[in-house]
């Protein structure tokens, strides 16, 4: 789900066109509080070393934070995280580095002896990090970072002082509770958190302001050690470990930490400063203009808006560009550049500015700063596209959502008004048609609407029309179906790169004997269609929720409807949605998403390792694909989708390789395609080895990169198909295509290590050029 911000935006007469007041920032070693700053982590695609597992400690101090190592009570190793990018521009201002710890890999980080050696009784951390993935049964012990110790260094946890995922602070082996807010998941944010002998207190800034959420008071507040921790202290992966321990995936960009208290002022400076400058380097110049107010994307709730910035370390002057439509800003089209300017603010909508009849409702401007220094050769930065919208005049966002599906019988419908709408006017009925065409209706005061108990299995239309006094706006016919009725279309309405071979499937409603398919690519032909037309595809039994449309176009739209019928109800048949989808411009060799858990009896059975064939049973092939438990497909690490495959290799046998026999597609000059795309990543855990593809057992192509398993991220690799006609395949007829890893034609024996790969396919060339 987005979260929608809804920004107002106030006129503050002449003083506010002169400039916009900017909230007072704090660097982390403002001469302020920099005596006391005694671990500063930051910019780790700068400042952390994969290979030795070190983050750089820029305090001055010396605390670099590096990788735990072995613990000989519990039997463990950890390992440093990986390197990663993350970025929520709600809160910060570019897109940053940060270290991954995964909840499935023993990974944590140790900045020891912050205190000189001694306990803590004031300290004040602020961090940048977000974790997700949680094992919901202990997701409550997830401790991101904080200080403390473990098992077999003689604290057992000791008088800690972690920042605990309930948004307590874990302590003394217990819980200081009492926090107003919940933890935000799977979004970066700030998080603060201060200490003295008396009081603890944490404020979260999850969206651009910094929120106090926590106060307990208390006596005696200490720490008993002054060691460091980031990566959930209480995680662990191992056995050893045992079950109680939460596996939390967790991305830090930025620790801050000091050994006194701080005051509320100089946190909320501090927050500030993050958010401008997690991603760029302290003492280094940023040239581009960056900090939008309004902030990109964003509703603003009038027709007017005072826009501004924050200026690039070298700009003397700004470029302004404004207008309607993303390409022309981005490429400064005449009409777009509004001057050139010394101040950081530009009002649009309002008489002497840009837009002077006002910006209209509903629309998305866009807009663009270049930052200007004649006496530099670099200058001018061009600067992102930033954008905002005005809220429309139409009712939008109902509730329940346009197309929803599994509504309860007994739900209200809501939706927000629109831009100065006074009153509502609200058509419901059974009739498409009858509810876009009506006219008369009594008006309400209020966005809410009941329409009383609703049937099961019935798709319904509702319209709201929104009157501000002056104009009426008619509203968007919107529809939901109630809970029973046929759902989960697969694939899934408005998909997109779907396969020419796709197979249409869906859930039964609770009515349900049998079941009519319309199929086609007209819109109101299938909408429109019945028994008599050639739309009507047949009846399919209960129980055989399945449709082979047979190959499908390349790149195009189809449509299609179940109708749900039982002739001993006089209801029957029920009319299903109208659901639809796009076909790939592409082949798909595999994107590993038909791949289910099933017994091998049941006859939809397709688990992953039965398709693609490893050296399970052949002790010369050191490769496992998939688990061994469900779900045998990994649904965390997947590039698109909801799966990929998961490839084990342990090449002390000499190579590793899995193999899938094709059945479509093969022949690979359908449409003309040239280009073979697989998309994979490794784990800097792995051993390097040649990762390799080959068609038909023989033609062997090698990725160009020797660290290739080593990979941290998603890496898309582009073949060209002449690599393997070159060899002698038969592009017109490939029978098997293998991913492995070593070297197949002269196996040497070497390292072990987990692949992942998706999205396995065939692209045709791209389109000419338009002149």
């Amino acid at each position: 789900m987005i979260k929608k911000l809804i920004y107002l935006v106030c006129f503050l007469g002449v003083a506010a066109l002169a400039g916009v007041a900017q909230a007072e920032t704090l660097s982390p070693d403002d001469a302020s509080i920099k005596d006391n700053l005694c671990l500063w982590l930051r910019r780790p695609e700068v400042n952390y070393d994969a290979d030795s597992g070190v983050w750089t400690d820029l305090s001055g101090r010396g605390h670099d934070a590096v990788a735990v190592g072995e613990i000989e009570a519990w039997g463990v190793t950890y390992v440093g995280p990986t390197l990663a990018f993350g970025s929520n521009p709600t809160v910060f201002d570019h897109p940053f580095g940060i270290v991954k710890f995964t909840g499935e890999i023993d990974d944590l980080m140790r900045a020891a002896n912050l205190n000189e050696g001694s306990g803590l009784t004031e300290l004040t951390i602020l961090a940048v990090y977000k974790d997700y993935n949680y094992d919901e049964s202990n997701r409550s012990i997830t401790r991101p970072l904080g200080f403390g110790s473990i098992s077999g260094e003689g604290e057992n946890m000791g008088d800690n002082f972690n920042l605990a995922n309930d948004v307590s602070i874990r302590k003394d082996n217990g819980s200081i509770g009492g926090a107003t807010a919940t933890h935000p998941e799977d979004t970066f944010f700030i998080r603060a958190a201060r200490m003295d002998s008396s009081r603890i207190d944490q404020w979260f800034n999850a969206d651009g302001t910094l929120e106090h959420v926590h106060t307990a008071s208390g006596s005696s507040y200490t720490t008993s050690t002054d060691n460091f921790y980031l990566g959930d202290l209480r995680a662990g992966n191992s056995t050893t470990i045992g079950g109680s321990f939460s596996r939390t995936d967790i991305e830090i960009a930025e620790v801050i930490v000091y050994n006194r208290v701080l005051t509320e002022a100089q946190i909320e400076g501090l927050s500030e400063w993050l958010q401008t400058h997690v991603g760029i380097s302290a003492g280094e110049g940023y040239p581009f203009a960056f900090g939008p107010d309004p902030r990109d994307g964003v509703m603003l709730l009038d027709t007017w808006a005072n826009l501004s910035w924050r200026a690039g370390d070298f700009a003397v002057s700004h470029d302004v560009y404004i207008g309607d439509n993303f390409d022309d800003v981005n490429d400064g089209a005449e009409g777009t550049f509004q001057g050139n300017q010394n101040t950081t603010l530009v009002t649009v909508g309002f008489p002497g500015f840009a837009y002077p009849d006002g910006l209209v409702p509903g629309s998305t401007y866009y807009w663009r700063i270049d930052e200007v220094n004649e006496a530099d050769p670099n200058s001018p930065w061009k600067g992102p596209v930033w954008s905002f919208w005005i809220q429309p005049s139409k009712a939008y966002d109902p509730v329940p959502p346009d197309n929803a599906e599994l509504v309860a019988t007994d739900a209200s419908l809501s939706w927000t008004a629109g831009f100065g709408a006074k009153l509502h006017t609200v058509y419901f009925d059974e009739s498409f048609d009858d509810v876009n065409n009506a006219a008369e209706g009594l008006p309400q005061g209020t966005a809410t609407y009941d329409p009383g108990p609703l049937e099961l299995a019935k798709t319904y239309y509702w319209r709201v029309d929104e009157f501000d006094i002056i104009d009426t706006y008619k509203g968007t016919v919107w529809s939901f179906t109630t809970e029973g009725a046929v759902a989960n279309p697969d694939p899934s309405n408005g998909a997109v790169d779907v396969k020419q071979t796709q197979i249409l499937t869906w859930s039964p409603s609770v009515f349900a004997a049998s079941h009519e398919v319309y199929f086609g690519s007209d819109k109101d032909a299938v909408k429109n269609a019945d028994i008599s037309s050639p739309e009507y595809k047949g009846t399919r039994s209960l129980g055989s929720e399945s449709y082979d449309p047979g190959m499908l176009e390349w790149d195009s739209t189809y449509y299609w409807r179940i109708d749900e019928v039982n002739n001993t109800n006089p209801d029957s048949p029920w009319t299903g949605i109208l659901w639809n989808f796009t076909t790939a411009n592409f082949l798909v060799v595999d994107d590993f998403e038909s791949y289910n858990d099933l017994d091998p009896a049941d006859p939809e059975s397709n688990r992953i390792f039965n398709a693609w064939i490893d050296g399970y049973d052949d002790p010369a092939n050191g490769s496992l694909v998939g688990y061994d438990t469900p779900p045998f497909a990994e649904q965390t690490i997947v590039h698109g989708g909801n799966q990929s495959m998961p490839l084990y290799y342990d090449n002390s046998v000499g190579y590793s390789e899995a193999t899938l026999t094709l059945t479509y597609p093969r022949d690979w000059t359908e449409n003309g395609v040239n280009t073979l795309r697989i998309w994979f990543r490794g784990n800097s855990d792995n051993a390097a080895e040649t990762l390799y593809v080959a068609l038909n057992g023989n033609a062997i192509v090698t990725n160009d990169n020797p660290d290739a398993a080593q990979v941290t991220t998603w890496t898309e690799w582009t073949i060209d198909l002449q690599a393997f006609a070159d060899q002698g395949v038969n592009l017109a007829n490939v029978n098997t295509i293998s991913l492995g890893l070593g070297n197949r034609n002269n196996p040497l024996a070497g390292g072990s290590g987990t692949m992942y790969f998706d999205d396995i396919r065939l692209y045709p060339p791209p389109p000419e050029p338009t002149p």
